[in-house]
């Protein structure tokens, strides 16, 4: 009897932070992000080369979560997160052994995108929204074998997500 199988799958774990705390959290991060694009003269200059348009603080301020109560707060929230997403990717290590390594603040007006990148040496990425106005663009996640498709067909329009080359994420 043949069969497909679904192998080496990428993996992605949504889910809100904490009903009764994420607004107040939501609120308390968008004022200290913007606090931060405002005083963070490097970052200024880093995203005026690197990040036409918007404020990241990626080259000059990434340890946010080790000096801010608020981002610290945010990672505590993640890691109930991170702790779900290892016991469904089944590793076989223990959630408390994984520990956020850098964070930082992305600001980005109207007309100013995030290019494709990759996370080196991370264990597990993520990105929390903070705010999404309407209008705003989705998500979008690359096969990671994108590579090895030199002379592979197009996918139907219709295809399943699985098989899809990119997906889009609201």
């Amino acid at each position: 009897m043949a069969k497909t199988l679904s192998l080496f799958v990428s993996q992605v774990h949504q889910g809100p932070l904490h009903p009764q705390k994420e607004k107040a959290l939501r609120r308390d991060l968008k004022k200290e992000a913007y606090q931060i694009a405002d005083f963070d003269e490097e970052g200024q200059a880093w995203s005026a080369r690197n990040y036409p348009g918007g404020y990241t603080s990626y080259g000059s301020m990434d340890q946010l979560h080790r000096f801010s109560s608020t981002f610290d707060e945010l990672r505590k929230h993640l890691d109930r997160h991170v702790a779900s997403f290892v016991k469904a990717l089944e590793l076989d290590i223990h959630p408390k052994e994984l520990s956020m390594s850098s964070c930082w603040v992305n600001i980005m007006p109207e007309a100013v995108v995030h290019t494709m990148h990759i996370h080196p040496l991370s264990v597990i990425s993520g990105t929390y929204y903070v705010e999404t106005p309407t209008g705003s663009g989705a998500l979008k996640l690359e096969d990671p074998r994108m590579e090895c498709f030199m002379a592979s067909p197009p996918r139907k329009k219709d295809a399943r997500q699985e098989n899809q080359r990119f997906i889009h994420l609201r």
